[in-house]
């Protein structure tokens, strides 16, 4: 499903799906909770597509060390 408002690109159905999970009023903390779940979330994905970039391409220390020495 989705939802298309002005010419802002269309909402994705995960989108769609926190808009009707969290529909209800929510207190200071209850938000700080899941911004930081969500945070939490997307900082794994980007240290494991880190991790695997590094990887793929073979870098090691010494190439991030010779590169903060420039």
């Amino acid at each position: 499903m989705f939802v298309q408002t002005n010419n802002q690109a269309p909402l994705n159905d995960v989108q769609v799906m926190l808009l009707r999970l969290f529909s209800r009023e929510m207190t200071a903390e209850e938000l700080q909770t899941i911004q930081n779940m969500l945070l939490d979330y997307y900082n794994r994905e980007l240290q494991e597509e880190l991790e695997h970039v590094i990887g793929e391409k073979n870098i090691s220390v010494k190439d991030f060390e010779d590169r903060l020495n420039r």
